[in-house]
């Protein structure tokens, strides 16, 4: 059975991110981090949305989910943390809707790496004045 628990010290980081990086497309009141135990996955996060048609129905604002997988994102370095938090705030799209953008373009490891890097420099700008 698996078993969730908030991850607060990890929703603080991801405002950080969003901070930071000012990704001001995403709002944060609506994004929770969850720890998920006993997950049987290949994957170390994942993001979870509610299907359009429920929104739709129910007449909800857009919510978004990311799990990590506690069994392999604990045993991760910060920096890859920070890298997997930004990788699965990338799957939201720019219009907060409530869809999920897959892998491509957007969503890439590249894509990861150049905003990670971003992130590093404006923490060290930050530390510096």
């Amino acid at each position: 059975m698996i078993k969730y628990e908030r991850a607060l010290e990890e929703e603080k980081t991801l405002r950080d991110i969003v901070e930071t990086l000012k990704l001001d497309y995403i709002d944060l009141s609506r994004v929770r981090i969850v720890y998920s135990y006993g997950a049987n996955t290949r994957a170390i996060a994942r993001i979870w949305a509610i299907p359009k048609i429920i929104l739709e129905t129910f007449e909800l604002k857009p919510v978004y989910v990311i799990e990590l997988i506690t069994e392999k994102f604990l045993k991760l370095s910060e920096e890859e943390k920070i890298k997997v938090i930004i990788h699965e705030v990338l799957h939201i799209p720019s219009k907060f809707s409530g869809g999920l953008r897959p892998h491509g373009n957007k969503v890439s490891q590249r894509e990861v790496n150049k905003l990670y890097k971003k992130y590093l420099n404006s923490k060290s700008k930050k530390r510096n004045s």
